[in-house]
């Protein structure tokens, strides 16, 4: 492939658009939506699962199944209480940092539309100096500016409605990315930008091709579980996102040296099949596309865990995006690693041929 910029106007048009749509763990289907409306175009058919996860195929007749896959769900809240003065507690829908959000603004979702709210917190005036009490899930509070529980339930706002934040699509300085939920919505889009390249470049693969934008991985993997047995597929690779450690109060020691801009991470871990590791790394030294490598001496904590143990085991392998402030609304990467993210996915679906095993024992 060409060493040229990949990403066209019309594929950051849509990155902007999928990513300041919201789509909280378990409400996925309107930013599945919009991904489906822009693959379209360069897949046979769609496959759907009762709990949202979508899946474009190329070639659907083909016997011998690659999935390329991504999430499509954020971090998010839940109303949990509602006081008798109207103010909100929450409880966290996924992995959600209760130390940023004191004076964020959020979004709650509301069959009647969006009521806007705060979460409010004590001014320093007023906080105790001696012992200074920190953000904490049971303290933390949303002002919707009701003035008593009543106002708040006629609002349309009650136990359960799941809470976003608004924060949008900006770049920084030219090429670093910043939105919530690039984690891992920017994996849904490099996988379907996978789709386009293919399509555009005429390549006929010699297998079924499945680009999975799977749900609900921000509370244990769920939807790439139950879509992995839909699909019962003999290849899989994963993209996710992984910790830019070059940031202050990270450990190298604990997390490894990771550094936007020099690449899409490779993992190392007992989930990842050891061959087709080695294929993508072949293929980016063949195709001079920068990597680093990661170690994990557990699970991944991504889909790639759902998939290598589904179905009697499927080859399976991770292709991470070094990412800053993960799990808060400042999430920032680099554009020329989501760029050589897809060179890696284009590259190594070239180099595999219909039948593979990767098998040991071969």
């Amino acid at each position: 492939m060409s060493t040229k910029k990949i990403l066209t106007k019309k594929s950051l048009e849509f990155l902007e658009k999928y990513l300041n749509n919201a789509a909280p763990t378990g409400y996925e289907w309107e930013g599945q939506k919009l991904w489906m409306e822009y693959l379209k175009p360069y897949v046979d058919t769609f496959i759907t699962d009762t709990y949202g996860s979508v899946v474009g195929v190329i070639n659907p007749d083909a016997k011998y199944k690659v999935v390329i896959e991504g999430h499509s769900d954020e971090i998010a809240w839940y109303v949990n209480y509602i006081t008798d003065d109207g103010l909100i507690y929450v409880i966290r829908n996924g992995g959600s940092d209760h130390q940023i959000a004191p004076s964020k603004w959020v979004n709650i979702h509301t069959k009647g539309g969006i009521v806007k709210g705060i979460f409010g917190w004590p001014a320093i005036h007023t906080r105790s100096r001696v012992k200074e009490e920190p953000p904490k899930p049971d303290n933390i509070f949303i002002d919707i500016g009701a003035k008593d529980k009543e106002e708040v339930l006629k609002m349309g706002v009650h136990v359960g409605c799941v809470i976003t934040y608004p924060d949008e699509f900006k770049i920084l300085n030219k090429n670093k990315f910043v939105c919530r939920a690039l984690d891992n919505r920017v994996g849904g889009f490099m996988i379907a930008e996978v789709a386009r390249l293919l399509h555009e470049n005429k390549q006929k693969l010699p297998f079924g091709l499945y680009i999975t934008n799977a749900v609900q991985e921000e509370i244990g993997l769920r939807g790439a579980e139950m879509i992995s047995h839909t699909l019962n597929p003999d290849v899989a690779i994963i993209t996710d996102v992984c910790h830019d450690t070059t940031t202050p109060m990270i450990d190298k020691k604990k997390e490894g040296h990771i550094e936007m801009g020099l690449g899409p991470v490779i993992s190392y871990a007992p989930a990842v099949q050891n061959k087709l590791r080695e294929r993508l790394i072949e293929t980016a030294e063949k195709n001079k596309i920068p990597f680093q490598r990661l170690a994990a001496s557990r699970s991944t904590g991504t889909d790639t865990d759902a998939f290598a143990y589904s179905n009697g085991g499927v080859a399976s392998a991770l292709i991470s995006l070094p990412l800053r402030y993960m799990h808060t609304t400042v999430e920032t990467v680099h554009q020329d690693d989501v760029e050589n993210v897809i060179k890696l996915y284009y590259e190594t679906l070239l180099s595999i041929k219909s039948g593979e095993t990767f098998s040991y024992f071969d």
